[in-house]
C-alpha cells in the first residue's frame, strides 16, 4: 500500500491557515517528498510524520514556493542523526540551486545526490516501484511526477509442478529470483501468472493543460493537481502566468479517467475553494477541493 499526504496546498506565498505546496508518500518503509516550500516541516509536524526517513526528494521546478523549505528540511534531517545518502531528482540546473541552497546548511552528516533530468519524459526504477518524470508548460522548465507501485502476478503452483522443480525453489522464484540448476536456467515468470494492476499517484503543479498530464494520470488512482484559480474570470490570468484553473484540471482528469482528482496550489487570494467545486464536479464528478494534511493510502485492488 502506498501512503499519501498532501501537506500543503497554497501556492506563491504561505498563510496562516494553508502551508506552501508539499506532497509526501511513504512506501515500504521508505518515504518520498515532492517539493519542499517554506513551512513544509512545520506541516510534517502537525501531520506526525518525520523527515529522517525521506529516501527521494522531487522538485517540479525552482520558485522559491516550491523548494525555499530546503536547507532547514536538510538540517533537521542532520540533527536527526541520518548517515545514509539523499537522492534529489529535479530539472537541469538541481545541482547548482542545491549547492546555492545549502550555503546555509553547508554541514551535513549524509551525502546528497543529484539528478538532473533533462528529457521531456524519464523513468526512474526502485525496489518495488518506479518514479515516471514528464516535463510539463511552465514559464520555467519544470516537471510533473507519477509514483507507480509494481504488483506481480500470482504464484502458480500448476506451473511450479509442471517444471519438476523440488518445493523448496519455489519460493526463491516466487520472491524475483533468477535460478540456475543442472545447467537449466529458471526465471519468475515460468512460476508467475499475469502482472496484475499496481498503485498509481500523479502529481502536477505549475503549468498550463498539456497532453502529457493526460497521459501520465491516465487510469492512476489519485490524480494531484493544481487548481491555481476558481474564479471564471481568471481563466486569462492562469493563461498569461502558466497556471491552471479548476475547470481545466477537471477537464485534464475528466480525459484521464482517475479514481480521483484532488485540487492544489490555491492563489493566496482563493479564500474558499469549495465555493466552486460545484461547476468542477459538473466535469468531474470525483474531485475534490483538498485541504492540508489530507491523507489516504492507496490499496490493491482485492483479486
Amino acid at each position: 500500500m502506498l501512503d499519501i499526504c498532501l501537506l500543503g496546498t497554497g501556492g506563491m506565498m504561505p498563510l496562516p491557515y494553508r502551508w506552501l505546496t508539499s506532497l509526501m508518500a511513504r512506501y515500504n518503509g521508505q518515504s518520498i517528498l515532492i517539493d519542499c516550500g517554506e513551512g513544509t516541516q512545520i506541516a510534517m509536524k502537525e501531520k506526525g510524520w518525520s523527515p529522517k526517513p525521506i529516501d527521494i526528494m522531487c522538485f517540479t521546478h525552482f520558485h522559491a514556493d516550491h523548494i525555499s523549505g530546503l536547507p532547514g528540511m536538510l538540517l533537521t534531517m542532520g540533527n536527526a542523526e541520518r548517515t545514509e545518502p539523499l537522492l534529489m531528482i529535479g530539472p537541469k540546473g538541481l545541482t547548482r540551486v542545491v549547492s546555492a541552497l545549502r550555503v546555509i546548511a553547508p554541514e551535513l552528516p549524509f551525502e546528497i545526490q543529484c539528478m538532473e533530468l533533462s528529457d521531456k519524459e524519464e523513468v526512474i526504477p526502485f525496489d518495488g516501484f518506479q518514479i515516471e518524470a514528464f516535463k510539463v508548460n511552465h514559464n520555467v522548465p519544470c516537471y510533473g511526477y507519477s509514483i507507480t507501485v509494481h504488483r506481480a502476478g500470482k504464484f502458480d503452483p500448476v506451473k511450479a509442478a509442471a517444471l519438476g522443480l523440488e518445493k523448496r525453489y519455489w519460493g526463491r522464484l516466487q520472491k524475483g529470483e533468477t535460478l540456475e540448476l543442472e545447467g537449466k536456467t529458471y526465471t519468475p515468470d515460468m512460476v508467475m501468472g499475469e502482472t496484475r494492476k499496481g498503485i498509481k499517484v500523479c502529481y502536477c503543479t505549475d503549468t498550463r493543460p498539456v497532453e502529457s498530464i493526460v497521459r501520465h494520470a491516465r487510469g492512476a488512482d489519485l490524480f494531484i493537481c493544481e487548481g491555481m484559480y476558481g474564479e471564471p474570470e481568471k481563466k486569462a490570468k492562469a493563461r498569461e502566468y502558466k497556471h491552471m484553473t479548476f475547470y481545466e484540471a477537471a477537464e485534464l482528469a475528466r480525459q484521464a479517467e482517475p479514481e480521483a482528482l484532488w485540487l492544489t496550489h490555491y492563489s493566496p487570494s482563493l479564500t474558499r475553494p469549495e465555493e466552486y467545486m460545484g461547476k468542477v464536479r459538473e466535469i468531474f464528478p470525483a474531485a475534490v477541493a483538498a485541504r492540508d494534511g489530507m491523507t489516504t493510502t492507496l490499496k490493491f485492488e482485492e483479486d
